[in-house]
């Protein structure tokens, strides 16, 4: 699409030789003698050239009166020499630049191009603003609340940033998905990312999952193994709870992100990586600190960019969109005849407190839309985790605590009640508890139940 300038010059010689320089540039070019007659085309221009000294209307007033019409079309005001003090009030008054009298045609033209460079430029950001306000999805994240509008724009400023960012969350808010998407719009999207898990890798083989390791480094260390940095060099690597890693390991995590160097397990030689971390945890790390189960320094290296992810039941103006996108997408994936929810049945999930966030959420659609025989999901297809809401409402009734027990025993059994659903890993364990690995242990031991 070609671009239309205005040329609004009374001097006759002078807007033939511009209209002649910007045609043969590519431009098209519109004329006005005085400031009346811009008025009427200036709603058909992308850029105004204007002179300051005109018959009737002067540049001044014609830029109030661009004003006053809210338009935004970039006006470059041309002045003659010695009346530079003008062409500021004209800049103050909203002028993109100016030309002084006699200018070459060079200068013209790289002032013009300047000057359409800056428009294109506010018209992006513009346009960037204005699609961040009304979206409400953000590659598959969902959210139309001033929270997850908040969280859109954050994703979209330090994507394109090697900065380290620390997602904080409950357990199936989102967190993995947030990472991806801040990789996928970042300049490193066609490089790997690589999830590390810190919770799922034993203590005692997390150095060489993470580092690598080389041959004979430990008994059945049969080949030389990069590790997970390795596999992620010029990429990004997500770590997961990274509130369980072990001490030891803490201290290697700190001199990557300080030094982008490490060693292989068995190895003296240093290798350098390029990597961008990004780390997610459900727990409170600033009470670990407290706790003596993080690093300081680790956390600070690691907090560059904080973004805490809001619980669903902090944003439940957002369950019906989520519904909505979660219901299409599963009925894809399942081949379910449901393609649709119905107005009482989001009621329902409103109504809910959703203790398993987002993630609760879908399992819980997946299996009404399984048991629904229609194709709208109805409010009684909706099958919620009934067990458990009895207990949540119970527990919020007149006591705080079940009748009969104290603190200590109401502690003990919600433990012992994890660890059985875990079927006694206590990694697993800690995460349904919301504790580090650590904070765990600490409290068996308390208990006399740690070995």
């Amino acid at each position: 699409m070609n671009i239309t300038v205005l040329v609004v010059e009374d001097e006759d010689k002078l807007r033939r030789v511009i209209e002649l320089q910007l045609k043969g540039a590519g431009f098209d070019v519109l004329q006005a003698a005085d400031a009346e007659a811009a008025l009427r085309l200036c709603d058909q221009a992308d850029l105004i050239l204007t002179d300051l000294k005109l018959p009737g209307m002067d540049g001044l007033e014609l830029l109030e009166q661009l004003r006053r019409q809210d338009l935004r079309t970039p006006v470059i005001v041309m002045t003659a020499f010695g009346t530079i003090e003008n062409a500021v009030q004209a800049m103050k008054a909203g002028a993109a630049d100016f030309l002084p009298k006699p200018f070459s045609l060079d200068h013209l033209m790289a002032v013009v191009n300047k000057a359409m460079e800056l428009r294109t430029l506010r018209d992006e950001n513009r346009q960037l603003k204005e699609e961040l306000g009304a979206r409400y999805q953000f590659d598959n994240i969902v959210g139309r609340s001033p929270i997850m509008r908040e969280i859109f724009a954050t994703i979209a400023r330090i994507a394109p940033t090697r900065a380290t960012v620390l997602l904080a969350g409950e357990s199936g808010v989102g967190k993995d998905m947030i990472a991806r998407a801040i990789h996928h719009h970042s300049p490193r999207a066609d490089r790997p990312f690589v999830k590390i898990n810190c919770t799922s890798i034993p203590e005692n083989l997390m150095e060489s999952e993470l580092f690598g390791y080389e041959k004979g480094a430990f008994t059945g260390a049969n080949i030389t193994k990069p590790g997970k940095f390795e596999q992620a060099d010029t990429g990004t690597v997500f770590l997961d709870e990274i509130g369980d890693v072990p001490a030891s390991i803490q201290v290697k995590l700190l001199r990557i992100l300080q030094e982008r160097e490490f060693e292989r397990l068995g190895s003296n030689k240093t290798r350098h990586i390029d990597v961008r971390v990004l780390a997610a945890t459900n727990v409170d790390l600033r009470a670990a600190l407290e706790q003596g189960t993080f690093r300081e320094d680790l956390y600070y290296r690691l907090n560059v960019m904080p973004l805490n992810i809001p619980a669903l039941r902090e944003r439940k103006e957002d369950i019906p969109y989520l519904a909505d996108h979660l219901v299409k997408k599963l009925s894809k994936d399942l081949g379910s005849p449901v393609n649709e929810i119905s107005e009482g049945a989001v009621q329902r999930l409103m109504a809910y407190h959703w203790p398993g966030n987002v993630r609760e959420l879908e399992n819980v659609l997946e299996r009404s839309m399984v048991l629904s025989t229609g194709p709208v999901l109805q409010a009684d297809d909706i099958r919620l985790d009934m067990q458990l809401r009895s207990k949540v409402q119970s527990s919020a009734g007149d006591h705080f605590l079940p009748e009969g027990m104290t603190l200590d025993e109401y502690e003990q059994s919600i433990i012992k009640e994890a660890l059985k659903r875990a079927n006694g890993n206590k990694s697993q364990a800690a995460r349904l508890l919301g504790l580090t690995r650590n904070a765990l242990r600490y409290r068996l031991t308390q208990m006399g139940l740690e070995s």
